[in-house]
């Protein structure tokens, strides 16, 4: 029977899956898994009675296991180790939070108005770790097998890569290779590529975000 998903729609097209990283992470691990899932586009700005009657607080992802409703991707993207433990996703633990500050520092970089903060100098850094990371042990966070941190960093990366060049014309260092070829096999990958949302969708995502 197909696992029951539902995850954010595009902003101003409900039909289409929507620009959510943390929706696109769980819809990564199922594709990855093969599992069997039937996916429920969830409009936020209109949320139906259905999903807040299962969902009181209206966040996504949540994922239907066993008739009750889980939240929280980190949470989601467990269960579904446990449930479907073929093929293993499992990041080795000393690994498992590589990059975890990437996300928070494009954030702060993509809303900052000064370019001396040293917003951009952190997101470097950061960028940088990964990099000298993957020269060692790449080409995925883990080796040779992708894991549930490439699925967890591939969407951020993505938000990254979309935003950061339309907002701010702005873009990774070329000298990043091992980073930048890390980039392109996640984004090549068939789950990736079924399960992205369009540019449009994610510049959307973020305008409001970006200039209040």
């Amino acid at each position: 029977m197909a696992l029951e998903v539902a995850v954010k729609a595009a902003v101003g097209a409900p039909h289409l899956l929507g620009d959510c990283p943390f929706s696109q992470r769980v819809l990564l691990t199922l594709e990855e898994k093969k599992v069997t899932y039937k996916s429920h586009l969830i409009n936020l700005s209109d949320k139906p009675q259905w999903f807040l009657s299962v969902n009181p607080e209206g966040k996504v992802p949540v994922v239907k296991f066993d008739d009750k409703w889980v939240s929280d991707s980190d949470v989601i993207v467990g269960i579904l180790e446990e449930k479907y433990p073929e093929p293993s996703l499992v990041t080795p633990p000393e690994f498992a939070s590589l990059g975890s500050k990437i996300f928070s520092s494009f954030v702060t970089f993509l809303k900052s108005k000064d370019s001396s903060d040293g917003s951009e100098q952190a997101l470097l850094t950061e960028l940088k770790a990964l990099d000298e990371h993957l020269k060692a042990h790449g080409p995925y966070v883990a080796g040779e097998k992708i894991s549930a941190v490439d699925l967890s960093l591939a969407p951020k990366l993505h938000h990254l890569d979309v935003a950061l060049e339309h907002f701010k014309k702005w873009t990774v260092p070329a000298e990043l290779t091992h980073f930048h070829n890390y980039k392109n096999l996640l984004f090549s990958r068939e789950s990736f590529q079924k399960t992205k949302a369009t540019k449009e969708y994610i510049i959307a995502g973020w305008a409001p975000k970006v200039n209040p």
